[in-house]
């Protein structure tokens, strides 16, 4: 029988993504499975060198692989004409309507025991269509939130069927108190999906009252859909509650193509010194290769981490005195001491 081999396209993006993509390319090196890896640009560095964030050269191939891992993008502080944020580029390009965002229990300074659930958020349209403008002489602004019937319908069955996957509990987050015609509409949508998938509870929870109840007991949770700016707002804070950003994977998947990354930034700061911490986006790449169908050993990579996270050496931001390379040292150590097959 053929070992498969996996083609990921490896995108560093700006800043700390210069390190930490590295730190996960070699961690799945280690697993003992067959990749090609294939390197693209994207990111600020990239529209600096040649006019945009994007290159055609860099969608054809996220299109061309199985899955790409992509570390970290700068956006400047002020507006640059020409300049569009890469990952919202390819997220809109792609089409890749589910942002996906995981928030486990990992042994690091202040998270919470037992969280165990997954924030997915529609990623095309709600408030992010950008439709926005000024009247009254620029006193007045307005902003179209667009929902469809469509993209509620795909999202509210995606997640479904990742509630089939997990504990098949799955929360409808909304504001239809509110917004009564578009979330109402999302609601009518996520409700006529949930008709196919009988086995898999599905109630509804009011967006204000799902924060708190996060907050007080993240373990009532499995798994939560909901529009754009919602899902935007509530994972960070389940990232919260696992540790911070440095913890949090993330996945953008569509039907053509599927992207994961830290969702932490490029963070200018500490760039070139080689303390970041790559945790965030080792978790992206077991991720991608639970996406990829090899969920066994997206299992070891993340029991690897915990290990070494408990162990340490720990980055700095954990309080730690280890390089980004040590900490992956650790990661691989762990991850070869408890069997890669």
């Amino acid at each position: 029988m053929t070992e498969r081999v996996y083609r990921i396209t490896l995108i560093e993006g700006d800043g700390i993504g210069h390190e930490v993509i590295p730190a996960a390319r070699r961690v799945l090196e280690a697993t003992g499975l067959t990749f090609e890896f294939i390197e693209a640009e994207a990111g600020w560095e990239t529209f600096q060198k040649y006019g945009t964030s994007v290159p055609e050269e860099t969608v054809e191939k996220v299109l061309a692989a199985d899955a790409t891992l992509f570390g970290a993008a700068t956006s400047p502080t002020q507006k640059v004409p020409g300049f569009f944020g890469a990952i919202r580029y390819l997220r809109k390009r792609l089409d890749l309507y589910a942002n996906v965002r995981p928030a486990k229990y990992h042994p690091v300074p202040g998270a919470v025991e037992g969280t165990d659930l997954v924030v997915v958020r529609e990623n095309t349209e709600g408030l992010y269509v950008e439709q926005e403008r000024l009247y009254a002489r620029g006193r007045v602004a307005i902003a179209d939130r667009v929902i469809t019937y469509e993209a509620s319908y795909r999202i509210a069955e995606y997640a479904l069927r990742l509630a089939e996957k997990r504990r098949g509990r799955l929360a409808l987050v909304h504001k239809a108190n509110v917004l009564p015609m578009s979330d109402g509409l999302f609601l009518e949508a996520a409700y006529d999906a949930a008709k196919r998938h009988p086995t898999v509870e599905v109630y509804e929870v009011i967006v204000d009252a799902c924060a708190m109840r996060l907050v007080r007991n993240p373990k009532d949770f499995d798994v939560l859909v909901m529009e754009n700016l919602f899902g935007d707002i509530l994972s960070d804070l389940t990232a919260g509650l696992v540790g911070g950003l440095g913890i949090a994977p993330s996945g953008n998947i569509g039907e053509r193509a599927a992207i994961f990354e830290p969702v932490h930034g490029s963070a200018p700061d500490i760039a070139g010194k080689g303390v970041a911490n790559p945790t965030a986006t080792i978790l992206s790449a077991a991720m991608m290769l639970d996406h990829l169908g090899e969920t066994e050993m997206a299992r070891k990579i993340e029991r690897a981490v915990d290990i070494a996270l408990e162990q340490g050496p720990r980055t700095p931001d954990l309080g730690g005195h280890a390089t980004t390379e040590e900490f992956a040292d650790a990661v691989i150590r762990a991850l070869v001491e408890t069997g890669t097959k």
